[in-house]
């Protein structure tokens, strides 16, 4: 651990991670500065938090003189590494940490980190739910929820800490090594940051750099991407699968004749039928898969954790259930922001869809949908900036439709609609072209929906 004490810390990007880092720094006795190019009045939720004085700021961009004489930088997930005055101070020597990279660096408990390109923040969740029904006081958070930092404020003491954690962050990690690591799955995403799906299946693969052979690496045996040889090879973890199609090799947990089993070493056994599982969908199957293997790992019993995906009701914004109407089922999907997700989301239903997708295109290769639209799409809605590339990318596989906003969308749609069909939100896109977040378009569905008559 860095003694923080005087050092000069410049924090980059603020917002929530920014925050909980810059507070962690203050806490350690840091001088910190911190500099985001947003202006102040769009930051004031976050600079409130802090006493005057406490911190230096540089808003509006990132200006030489928050960087000058900074002995450590603190990088938040949505700065890309690759800006130039973190370039510059890279040649200089500084080293540059992801906000998680601080925060483990000060916490002495077990850690459970998740990743992967879909369903990191429902089985995160879905881990710390079985350590809480084993009755362990758990912080979950990191990418999803709470900053990992705020786990190591004064008087925390959790018995487990599970985190999820993206590829941007793991670009900038250096001596972060999780207990138990997840990798679920890589699927083309962020090609508008990454060079080609190598370099992103790479960052992702950076969550086992510092695992040793008392660890464990659970991944994903029917993932292409994950069961790379070249990849693969580096692991000194030990290796633990899970699969919903097949047995793996060695220890796991997968599916047989409809009951979730598991091996590990000498011990064997049932988790729980599959048709106990709460939340719907072959991805989420998958997930309960995988955060089952963590659970034992970390010592949980079956029963403990069948009870515990007998209860879990999944996450907002993830396949959420919004209403029924006149036999029509309306589902916020709005998380689905690439096409590995809605790929998913769409095998999860035997009932025809009306998929309303589009949004800002992030690099993916559309085309790869048009086997599952073929398949499950009677119409498909196209909304935002990647309506042209979603309609040739579909043309010939079903009934396309374009609208100039998610409002036209969903009255086309429930004028299509009939009963027994499924209205599904799942853009495979990113929102910001016409929205604030995910979250933002995920509640304006279903405000849309709630109010229709």
């Amino acid at each position: 651990m860095m003694d923080l004490r005087g050092r000069r810390v410049t924090v980059v990007g603020l917002a929530r991670s920014g925050a909980a880092a810059a507070e962690l720094l203050i806490r350690e006795q840091a001088i910190v500065s911190v500099t985001d190019r947003k202006p102040e009045a769009e930051l004031l939720e976050w600079t409130a938090r802090f006493a005057p004085g406490a911190v230096r700021w540089f808003l509006r961009g990132h200006p030489d003189e928050a960087f000058r004489g900074a002995e450590l930088i603190v990088l938040s997930p949505g700065v890309p590494a690759t800006i130039a005055p973190l370039v510059e101070a890279r040649s200089r020597g500084v080293p540059i940490w992801s906000e998680i990279e601080l925060a483990a660096r000060h916490l002495r408990v077990p850690m459970v980190a998740i990743t992967g390109s879909n369903g990191k923040s429902t089985t995160t969740a879905l881990v710390g739910a079985m350590f809480r029904e084993a009755g362990r006081r758990t912080f979950v958070g990191g990418n999803f929820g709470v900053p990992l930092s705020e786990a190591t404020k004064p008087g925390s003491a959790w018995g487990e800490v599970v985190v999820e954690v993206s590829s941007f962050q793991l670009e900038t990690v250096h001596t972060f090594r999780p207990s138990v690591a997840v990798l679920l799955n890589v699927t083309p995403d962020h090609l508008d940051r990454y060079p080609d799906l190598a370099a992103y299946a790479a960052a992702k693969f950076r969550i086992f750099e510092q695992q040793g052979v008392e660890d464990a690496a659970v991944l994903n045996a029917d993932d292409p991407v994950c069961g790379d040889p070249a990849l693969v090879s580096a692991l000194r973890a030990r290796r633990i699968e899970f699969s919903r199609l097949k047995p793996p090799c060695g220890d796991g947990v997968w599916v047989d004749g409809g009951t979730m089993v598991y091996r590990l070493g000498e011990e064997r056994g049932d988790i729980c039928a599959v048709a106990r599982i709460r939340i719907g969908g072959v991805h989420n199957l998958e997930n309960a898969l995988a955060a089952s293997a963590v659970a034992l790992l970390r010592g949980v019993e079956p029963p403990i954790i069948a009870r515990a995906l007998a209860e879990f009701q999944g996450l907002e914004h993830r396949l959420e259930f919004v209403r029924e109407l006149r036999g029509v089922t309306y589902i916020n999907d709005s998380k689905g922001t690439n096409v590995g997700a809605v790929q998913k989301s769409l095998e999860g239903f035997s009932r025809p869809v009306i998929l309303i997708a589009g949004g800002v295109d992030k690099g993916a290769d559309f085309a790869a949908l048009r086997p599952v639209v073929l398949r499950r799409v009677k119409k498909a809605i196209l909304i935002g900036q990647a309506r042209p590339q979603l309609h040739r990318a579909l043309d010939g596989v079903t009934t396309i439709a374009e609208a100039n906003g998610l409002a036209e969308a969903v009255r086309v749609a429930t004028e299509s609609a009939m009963p027994g069909d499924v209205v599904l939100l799942s853009p495979a896109c990113a929102s910001f072209d016409l929205f604030q977040n995910f979250e933002d378009r995920g509640n304006q569905f279903k405000a849309m929906v709630k109010g229709l008559s």
